[in-house]
């Protein structure tokens, strides 16, 4: 199959399409499924776009099959409970083992899955972390399984996880939680689970760790890791492309535009920011109101080194299950010194909670995020720092409908005044691995009862919330409110399960 994306398949036609205005969502035309062959399609397009009454979007319906986001024919009956209808979009979010399709961006995946809902037709990779949470709780074991070896399919076709099942997300991953998955399949299947997907898990972790050989006193950065010292490295955020982002491809011109820095590089960044999964924060930026100071790629961000210590933590367990004694020891070496650099690199005293880090500038970054809790989630930090974070928790992220994901209120919908589901999971767990129990049963109550609330008067789990005026429906960001919602139906079925 040819895994080029849209825009090298389709070349000018892909753009003037873009450029246009036509679609409201640039990521309709990335999606967008050929109903001929490409080099029919673009023969005709030479033909046709010299006319003087050439119109482009009829042109486009001619050719292309257009998917209209949320439209699945599924009506909510706010009458059920919300585990009743939770139940029943199972089924709804559900997409069957795919059929390939020449010149289409999708990446064809052997067994079924659950996609997010709403202008998300197909697989993420960290979202689904959190939506197995409810297929657990679902008894849906077929599925989890499945989504898990569409993962371990993809590491073994690319050597590593793509951002989603597109051909346009195979320059970048996201948040690394396949180690999760397979702790959580094999905490209700057993330990041979380890030793099933080590293979898979090995692979993983050569993607995040690629280029440390690389790495010298004249060469500090190679893709995703970071050289702090001579035995000192970490990891960050990079994509392996530097232009516009298919998906979102004239909205990414607009910036580039707009903008005083090298496009290239601004592109980067934005693409870097996409890997974290939080896109886009305020984690990110210089300026906390100017998306145009991005710059993802200096820093070291807090949440991806402890996944990437669980990573280690679970490599250790696999080799152990394996007999690979050898290798044990060399991964829990690598986790333990992990552990130890994260505790420099990331805790701040003056702050009482953990950061990220500007690698370039040698400084945390002055922004408090829910990314710091995740040394609390994996049992990294001390009894004395934990205390210090359920503190900042208590009185800097807590609001009416649960925890926001950073103290800044800006225009980034992963700041202020947005929840999301993957961080209230976070938190809670992590105040509950330290004995904060009624902090984290007062963050449940607050989420739980704000995502019934708007399911109630709307029929609608939502991608996100606005935690702040939870008499709104959600807050902003770069695209309108998805409906649907994988990760936010996983874990709130997980919630009111317990």
């Amino acid at each position: 199959m040819n895994y080029s994306p849209p825009d090298q398949i389709f070349g000018e036609l892909f753009i003037a399409m873009n450029i246009s205005g036509l679609w409201a969502d640039d990521k309709a035309i990335a999606d967008a499924v050929p109903k001929a062959a490409p080099d029919v399609i673009l023969k005709a397009y030479e033909i046709e776009k010299c006319n003087t009454d050439f119109d482009l979007k009829s042109f486009a319906n001619q050719y292309f099959e257009f998917t209209q986001a949320g439209v699945s024919g599924f009506e909510s009956d706010t009458t059920k409970s919300p585990e009743a209808h939770i139940e029943t979009l199972w089924d709804v979010l559900k997409r069957e083992a795919d059929e390939p399709q020449e010149g289409s961006s999708l990446i064809p995946l052997q067994h079924p899955y659950i996609v997010p809902g709403g202008r998300f037709n197909e697989i993420y990779y960290w979202d689904s972390y959190f939506t197995m949470l409810g297929l657990e709780v679902s008894q849906r074991w077929d599925i989890i399984t499945g989504m898990i070896d569409n993962f371990s399919y993809l590491i073994d076709t690319f050597g590593f996880i793509p951002n989603g099942n597109r051909t346009y997300f195979l320059s970048r991953s996201q948040p690394p939680f396949y180690a999760m998955m397979i702790e959580l399949l094999a905490n209700t299947k057993g330990d041979e689970i380890y030793k099933k997907y080590l293979p898979f898990l090995e692979k993983e972790y050569a993607f995040w760790m690629r280029g440390m050989s690389e790495l010298s006193d004249l060469q500090l950065t190679s893709r995703k890791v970071v050289r702090l010292s001579e035995d000192e490295q970490l990891n960050r955020y990079w994509d392996n492309s530097d232009e516009p982002r298919q998906e979102m491809y004239a909205t990414d011109l607009k910036e580039g535009a707009e903008s005083h820095r090298g496009k290239k590089e601004l592109f980067r960044d934005l693409r870097c920011a996409c890997e974290s999964g939080w896109d886009f924060s305020s984690r990110w930026l210089r300026d906390k109101d100017d998306l145009g100071t991005i710059h993802t790629s200096e820093i070291i961000p807090v949440d991806l080194n402890c996944l990437l210590y669980q990573l280690e933590m679970t490599l250790a367990k696999a080799c152990l299950a394996d007999g690979k004694t050898k290798k044990v020891e060399y991964f829990q070496h690598k986790s333990l010194q992990r552990k130890k650099l994260t505790q420099k690199y990331h805790w701040s005293e003056a702050h009482g909670f953990f950061m990220d880090y500007d690698f370039v500038k040698k400084e945390h970054k002055n922004v408090l995020s829910l990314g710091g809790m995740y040394p609390l989630f994996f049992n990294m930090a001390t009894p004395e720092q934990a205390e210090k974070c359920a503190e900042i928790i208590k009185t800097q992220f807590l609001k009416a409908g649960g925890v926001i994901s950073t103290t800044n209120t800006t225009a980034q919908q992963w700041d202020a005044p947005n929840g999301w589901a993957p961080l209230q999971w976070i938190t809670i767990q992590g105040l509950r691995n330290y004995g904060f129990n009624d902090l984290a049963d007062e963050v449940k109550k607050r989420w739980v009862t704000l995502n019934t609330k708007i399911y109630k008067s709307t029929g609608k789990m939502l991608e996100k919330y606005n935690v702040v005026d939870i008499e709104l429906e959600t807050g902003g960001g770069e695209y309108p409110v998805q409906d649907g919602f994988g990760w936010t139906n996983g874990v709130l079925l997980r919630l009111l399960s317990e």
